[in-house]
């Protein structure tokens, strides 16, 4: 659902193909409110995650970090108030930073001291991009977490970068004390000056060209650096490059700095220091015979829906946006088009287990209640309920929700069916149950709405029993709203009281069917049945 609770629990995803069933709690009766049931009613919070995606193959449809939870959980973290910019000046990043470079400094002396003592030149090697300089207002408010090498070169070469908290402090201490400070980025060699200009102007002293490592142009790979195939991996060249400087430059790297694993994956420096960074992830393989667990991410997490986690996880403890958006293309089959495969995948698997359990209950309980005279019906939602919104919420929108593209989309009528569910629903109608579409798309949509439901498929929707959001100024007497803007909730859930009142029908709505929490909470349903979808969260 794109646009909006039961009396029990709900019906929600647990690994692929299992679905757990609140059945310990019982049935209310028709036109009770239940509202202790909504307390089941809630997104997971505790998560598995492979760092390359792999999870999504068996985690199921609820057991993904929702990305926009995903998201909120990163602003939290950053100081971010939903501009897509950093509070430069306090925040849990700030404060993480401030304890790993305190943490460092305290050591700082005793490490120069010693290799000192030993006859050795001390180095410290610095990552550039969330190691020296901050690129969260880049990523978020200029490129929304869609990465654009055009606009990365722009504030590249217009040094617009800020300072990484705490860390010119921690450089400038360093190399007053005598360390020799070497920077090594994955930016290419035209990218140069503009990187060395960018960090003096943050407030660096120690950087020079001759000692400031970026990826060569075209054919000019350096001698000292030898890959396994043509285009090397981050390790193959980093590593290769901090070799360089050991063996050939006569240097001790007493520390690695970097914010992301693959600054550290391949030896050549004392100890390593990850910076914490959720915001994007550039894996690469370790050198061949090379095994480093201790380099790598972390797979269990703890996260709040609303995105309040941000505060207390640490940056290593928030889902990195990049596995998650790897964990959801594997979950729907997507092989990196933004395109999910329509025949075979873990989702198409866990709707049809869904579907194959729910079949039979809800298809008695439809001919139980419609012989009884009770008007039986089941309520559905539109996005990701019955309209699969895949394509357009990532090949088109990037998981970012455009409202101009979606009404293209919705007008157009461009929407497949979300797998198996046309059959699901006309097995629900030919039972006796009458077939409810509620949905938060727009009166504006209504009309497009029920031809993209006809057009693939669907033959019992109709338009008396279709509701959509009302056009401004005609809001239905029947919905009540504690501000003058409703609520999800509060529009579905009344929606929902208005079909099974007298005045209405008095319909009794047996199911209620959609893929989002707030489709569902409310009451005014004799049970819940929650669809899964981690593209995006609508609270």
């Amino acid at each position: 659902m794109r646009r909006s609770a039961p009396r029990i629990a709900a019906l929600v995803a647990g690994a692929v193909g299992s679905l757990v069933l609140g059945s310990t709690v019982p049935a209310l009766a028709h036109g009770a409110a239940g509202g202790r049931h909504d307390q089941t009613l809630a997104p997971h919070t505790q998560f598995e995650m492979a760092p390359d995606g792999s999870s999504g193959a068996t985690a199921g449809g609820e057991g993904i970090p929702n990305i926009d939870s995903v998201k909120k959980t990163i602003a939290v973290y950053y100081g971010d108030p939903g501009t897509g910019l950093a509070n430069r000046t306090s925040s849990p990043y700030i404060s993480e930073m401030r304890a790993i470079t305190t943490g460092l400094r305290k050591t700082l002396r005793a490490k120069y001291d010693a290799a000192v003592a030993a006859g050795e030149q001390p180095a410290i090697v610095l990552d550039a991009d969330d190691t020296t300089l901050w690129t969260y207002d880049m990523e978020v408010a200029d490129m929304k977490f869609v990465f654009k090498p055009a606009r990365q070169d722009y504030w590249v070469q217009n040094k617009l970068f800020p300072a990484t908290p705490s860390m010119v402090d921690f450089v400038n201490e360093a190399d007053a004390m005598g360390f020799e400070i070497f920077g090594l980025t994955g930016r290419g060699a035209a990218q140069k000056d503009a990187t060395v200009g960018n960090l003096k102007d943050v407030g660096y002293n120690a950087f020079e060209m001759d000692h400031y490592f970026t990826k060569w142009a075209g054919t000019d790979q350096p001698s000292y650096i030898t890959c396994a195939t043509a285009k090397c991996t981050t390790v193959e060249y980093k590593a290769g490059t901090r070799k360089h400087i050991e063996e050939d430059l006569g240097y001790d790297i007493v520390l690695n700095l970097g914010d992301q694993f693959s600054d550290l994956q391949g030896g050549y420096a004392d100890e390593n220091v990850k910076l914490p960074n959720p915001t994007y992830y550039l894996p690469s393989p370790d050198l061949p015979g090379l095994e480093e667990p201790q380099l790598s991410p972390r797979t269990s997490f703890r996260m709040a829906p609303d995105g309040s986690s941000g505060l207390t996880q640490g940056g290593e403890g928030i889902p990195n946006i990049d596995s998650v958006k790897k964990t959801i293309a594997v979950y729907y089959g997507d092989p990196g088009t933004g395109i999910s495969d329509k025949t075979s995948s873990p989702y198409i698997s866990e709707l049809a287990a869904l579907q194959a359990r729910e079949r039979t209950r809800l298809t008695t309980e439809c001919r139980v209640a419609a012989r009884k005279g009770s008007k039986p019906a089941v309520v559905f939602d539109a996005d990701d309920t019955t309209l699969w919104t895949y394509d357009m919420e990532v090949a088109d929108m990037k998981f970012v929700f455009d409202p101009a593209r979606q009404d293209v989309w919705v007008q157009n009528q461009w929407f497949p069916a979300t797998p198996g569910m046309p059959a699901f629903v006309d097995a629900v109608a030919d039972s006796g149950c009458a077939v409810i579409g509620i949905t938060g798309r727009g009166a504006a949509q209504r009309d497009a709405t029920l031809g993209n439901l006809a057009k693939v498929g669907y033959d019992d929707f109709s338009g008396p029993l279709y509701f959509t959001k009302w056009a401004t100024g005609a809001q239905p007497s029947y919905i009540t709203c504690a501000t003058a803007k409703c609520t999800t909730i509060e529009y579905k859930s009344q929606t929902r009281a208005h079909i099974e009142s007298d005045a209405f029908g008095g319909y009794d709505i047996v199911a209620n069917v959609g893929d989002q929490f707030s489709d569902l909470k409310g009451g005014s349903a004799d049970r819940a049945i929650k669809l899964p979808n981690p593209t995006y969260y609508l609270p």
